[in-house]
């Protein structure tokens, strides 16, 4: 979390983030309360403390090896529907700032 603030604060420019939006895959093995209460911590004292963290879940993507189709799962045992378990992960992993909303200074 503490990169993800560094990040966020570099991109606002100086100005005091109001929201941030960050994409979290559910496999990203990421306690979302956990991330939440990081977040107050490292945003302390900081031109994002006080700000909103909204946290967009991203469900897991995948690429059937065997006959190409791409599709959601829920778990890595749910077989696509050719029957196959082997797949390439598109998107579930992820954690990135989606949108900061920052205060108008002006």
């Amino acid at each position: 979390m503490k990169g993800v603030v560094e990040t966020a604060l570099r991109h606002a420019g100086g100005a005091p983030i109001v929201t941030i939006r960050l994409e979290l895959g559910r496999l990203a093995g990421v306690a979302v309360d956990a991330l939440r209460f990081c977040f107050d911590v490292c945003s302390r004292d900081t031109g994002l403390e006080g700000a909103v963290l909204e946290i967009i879940e991203i469900p897991p993507r995948g690429r059937c090896r065997a006959c190409g189709v791409e599709a959601g799962f829920e778990t890595w045992v749910s077989a696509c529907t050719c029957g196959s378990l082997d797949r390439d992960l598109v998107c579930g992993q992820e954690i990135r700032i989606k949108e900061l909303e920052v205060m108008d200074v002006s």
